[in-house]
């Protein structure tokens, strides 16, 4: 395992900024995700990092050695870094014990001296070993590329949205198994996804990309919580963004009189609220009347949309409540809000006037 360290990363195509001056440090045998939109930078900064492609400016190191500088660029196969695609990309006509030895010296290709102990790492039985790829889930697949990239004891991982083509039971079970096995094996990685549940669930920290440039780094929960402007916060998880005025540690808004996290700006301000935060009651004193205008039901839990009646016109937010407990469209209920809460500074629009100085 090994630290890798990024700085001042830039690079271009075709004259258009695609990175945009990236920092980013990656402690040693920690997992760090690359949360990001399509479009925002993310594979260009793993092919950079693998060495696939060439920086206009900044450096790169790992384990301490300089792999990209001014006028530097060292090879792919010079960097000792393991690669994981989207599709596990095996090699159809090898076995799995032979494409997991792919990438190792001649002598331990034969020998397959580790196929069984890698093949226990990612959680598969050693008789895979002699099954051809197309006999394997594409859970199964992406194990055996895990196992291929850890088979050269690489210092750096590097994971290109591997669980994208997975179904939603297959995604979640491989994930904890990749996770697992790269913590077992202490090894440093990189992923790289436009998933946020799974950026969330498997790493610490969670480093944000957004048009070309890192927004911000933080541990999951801390991200989730307190994301760093209301962009950022619409794009982790449901956001309800509502006007209102802070003082003194406390927020007003059409919720009601609210609780400030510690250190949140005060006066004319927009105030986030996680739909998970929003308590569905019986109607009563205290509580803020609604109508709900719609239900998604999802098994576990369902989103539900409302409407704040009394507001001309009408306010539209949802909540996220238990399945179970979900109620039906065109109910009126009470709203609370539970928790703290944090806001941004509102940006009011200026007022051009066309009118002419007397």
């Amino acid at each position: 395992m090994a630290q890798l360290i990024i700085e001042g990363l830039q690079k271009s195509f075709a004259g258009q900024p695609i990175l945009r001056g990236v920092d980013l440090t990656v402690a040693s045998g920690s997992f760090v995700a690359i949360l990001g939109a399509s479009g925002c930078g993310k594979t260009t900064l793993l092919r950079l990092v693998c060495g696939f492609e060439r920086a206009d400016a900044g450096t790169i190191s790992i384990g301490g050695r300089r792999m990209v500088g001014p006028g530097q660029h060292m090879a792919p196969e010079q960097r000792h870094v393991g690669y994981v695609a989207q599709e596990g990309a095996l090699f159809p006509h090898l076995s799995v014990a032979d494409n997991i030895v792919f990438g190792l010296p001649l002598r331990q290709r034969w020998a397959h001296d580790r196929v069984a102990e890698l093949l226990e790492l990612v959680g598969l039985p050693a008789d895979f070993a002699v099954r051809p790829p197309h006999q394997l889930s594409g859970g199964e697949q992406q194990r055996v590329a895990l196992a291929r990239a850890l088979a050269p004891e690489p210092k750096l991982v590097l994971l290109d949205e591997p669980f994208s083509a997975l179904d939603t039971a297959l995604r979640a079970e491989t994930r904890q198994a990749v996770a697992a096995a790269l913590t077992a094996a202490g090894t440093t990685a990189l992923l790289v996804t436009h998933d946020q549940p799974e950026a969330l669930s498997m790493a610490d920290p969670v480093a944000v990309l957004r048009d070309g440039k890192l927004i911000q780094v933080a541990d999951p929960m801390t991200l989730y919580r307190h994301p760093a402007d209301a962009e950022l916060a619409r794009f982790v998880g449901e956001a309800v963004l509502l006007p209102g005025v802070a003082r003194d540690g406390l927020v007003y808004c059409e919720l009601g009189c609210l609780t400030l996290a510690v250190g949140m700006p005060e006066g004319a301000v927009d105030v986030l609220i996680r739909p998970e935060q929003i308590r569905l009651l019986a109607l009563k004193t205290g509580c803020i009347p609604a109508r709900v205008e719609r239900i998604r039901f999802f098994g576990p839990d369902a989103s539900v949309d409302l409407a704040l009646f009394e507001r001309t016109p009408p306010t539209a937010l949802s909540a996220r409540v238990p399945g179970h407990s979900a109620p039906r469209p065109g109910e009126t209920v009470g709203l609370v809000v539970a928790g703290e809460v944090v806001t941004y500074p509102r940006v009011v629009p200026e007022v051009i006037s066309d009118r002419s100085s007397p």
